[in-house]
């Protein structure tokens, strides 16, 4: 049975419903890429200085905090992500964005950042209209260029450490394509680690005609991609976990002349440093004993970036919120398995020493989504983050994220750090 503040504070939120729903749309038709969430960041300032809280801005750059104390009590720290991703939108829908940068780049808010933007600005009014339900400190945390993989360091680099001091709890969600309405929980690894590589291979350029005078970085390249595949089936053992792409080769410019060089870029997704360590080795191994295989006249250049952390989630924290959701939201809370997606919100627990939980709720229409189920059809017909196409609705999806927001912040907040 859920908790009367509990209750009491999201009473709120059909008052709340209205605002955010256009909130949402204007901020889904006016994505903005990595660093460049000013107007974002803006609108964000203005909504958290008009529900009472003492507003920090361009933290990190772009970055918004907002800080609302209320009593003694704990201290908890709810993050959402406001970037989007260079991506030409093709929804249809009426609040599609056309917005391109100035050097014409399309965006598209295709990860739901926008979502998770909406839930926590409507979450941190419905407790500050309700404060006598509860006693501690919200930090509400709005994060830039989490697509860059730097955003939450950028806001540790600059003082978010000693601008909201001691947390005890720190909490962030992601929608996802899975029926609206439900989310789920998972503790310790929920996320993988990623890596970016950028791999220069070096060959001798020479004629097409020719070959016999020239080193072939393509040639090169292609053993190497061949090679790569065999270190998770061959490396890692089959109950870990990890996956290997190779996203990019670009070398030569013309059908004739074979190039003196290939550029390689892989992608690494793990769940653990052994296993992270182990595939980042491997790579390198590969490639240079590629390169001597083939001859190179200059040793292969390996650039790690785009980096991100292991979401592992703290399993006495995930319990409590799992609890807590399961009170609420009864059958539609649920545990879910890890994903293979990649975040750097961890960096920001880890700068604070604070214990934290990630968790997951759906976007897509649940009878759209029951018919692909049925159909066989899910990885066909529904779309998903990073897609042109990725559109979660609006309802129940608002609804499920700021209840959810709330529902976990509560199950601190309207405790006495003596009953902790």
């Amino acid at each position: 049975m859920t908790d009367a503040p509990v209750t009491a504070v999201l009473d709120g939120l059909a008052t709340v419903r209205g605002w955010q729903e256009d909130f949402y749309r204007d901020l889904h038709a006016h994505p903005e890429l990595p660093h460049a969430e000013r107007r974002t960041a803006g609108q964000v300032a203005g909504r958290m200085r008009d529900a009472g809280y003492e507003v920090h801005e361009q933290v990190g750059g772009t970055g918004v905090v907002g800080i609302l104390r209320n009593g003694e009590g704990p201290v908890v720290l709810l993050r959402a992500d406001m970037d989007a991703l260079p991506v030409r939108e093709d929804t249809g829908l009426p609040y599609a964005s056309t917005q391109v940068t100035d050097d014409g780049t399309p965006t598209m808010h295709a990860c739901g950042h926008d979502v998770h933007v909406t839930c926590l600005l409507g979450a941190a009014t419905l407790l500050s209209d309700a404060p006598e339900q509860w006693s501690g400190t919200v930090v509400a945390l709005f994060q830039p260029a989490e697509e860059a993989a730097d955003g939450a360091r950028g806001m540790v680099a600059d003082g978010l450490v000693e601008l909201v001091g001691s947390v005890d709890v720190a909490m962030a969600q992601h929608v996802l394509p899975f029926p609206a309405g439900t989310l789920g929980t998972r503790p310790g690894p929920a996320l993988s680690a990623a890596d970016s590589m950028r791999v220069t291979v070096h060959g001798r350029g020479a004629h097409g005609s020719t070959p016999q005078a020239a080193v072939d970085p393509v040639v090169l390249a292609a053993m190497i991609v061949v090679r790569l595949q065999s270190i998770v089936a061959r490396e890692v053992a089959p109950t870990d976990t990890a996956v290997l792409t190779v996203g990019s080769i670009q070398a030569g410019t013309k059908s004739n002349v074979i190039p003196d060089r290939a550029v390689l870029q892989l992608n690494v997704r793990t769940y653990d440093e052994q296993t992270r360590t182990k595939v980042l080795e491997a790579i390198e191994r590969i490639v240079r004993a590629e390169c001597t295989a083939s001859g190179s006249p200059a040793d292969p250049e390996f650039e790690l970036f785009d980096r991100y952390p292991l979401t592992r989630n703290d399993p006495e924290v995930t319990g409590r919120v799992a609890a807590a959701f399961a009170d609420f939201f009864g059958h539609r809370a649920r545990e879910l398995p890890a994903q293979s997606a990649s975040e750097d919100f961890s960096d920001i627990p880890a700068a604070l020493g604070a214990p934290y939980t990630y968790w997951f709720f759906g976007g897509t229409d649940p009878d759209a989504y029951r018919a692909a189920e049925e159909a066989g059809r899910i990885t066909d017909d529904i779309p998903v983050n990073h897609s042109a196409t990725f559109a979660p609705v609006l309802q129940p999806t608002l609804d499920t994220g700021t209840q959810a927001l709330v529902v976990a912040a509560m199950a601190w907040l309207q405790h006495s750090p003596s009953a902790d």
